[in-house]
């Protein structure tokens, strides 16, 4: 059974930094992307960052200077380090794996349950 299970999330005040990790099992990751996703309340779920099969990054702008999406592919973890936190990072954070196209929610095939991340002001 493939299982993605988040951790990481939790309050934090504007500025401030959090660690988000991703550990996947269930089967070889190999050939899939492990990104990062976001849905606010009353929002769409988002693109935030991804590693793809090929070792390359790729972030939402808002992201870019600020998040570090890592990848450790022995281990199938991906990690999220989430600096410089603005009150609009709040949502609940996803972890997902898949071989489609990378900025979708829809290329991906594994998704994690999510853990929240609340940036107060």
């Amino acid at each position: 059974q493939v299982q993605l299970v988040e951790s990481g999330g939790g309050l934090v005040q504007a500025g401030g930094s959090l660690r988000l990790s991703c550990a996947a099992s269930g089967r070889t990751f190999r050939g899939y992307a492990m990104g990062w996703f976001r849905q606010a309340p009353g929002k769409e779920r988002e693109f935030v960052a991804a590693f793809s099969w090929s070792g390359g990054t790729y972030y939402q702008d808002s992201a870019k200077g600020r998040f570090t999406i890592s990848r450790d592919t022995a281990k199938n973890t991906v990690t999220l380090q989430m600096n410089s936190l603005k009150p609009e990072d709040t949502a609940v954070y996803y972890c997902a794996a898949g071989r489609g196209f990378i900025r979708i929610a829809t290329g991906y095939d594994y998704w994690g349950q999510g853990t929240q991340v609340t940036v107060s002001s």
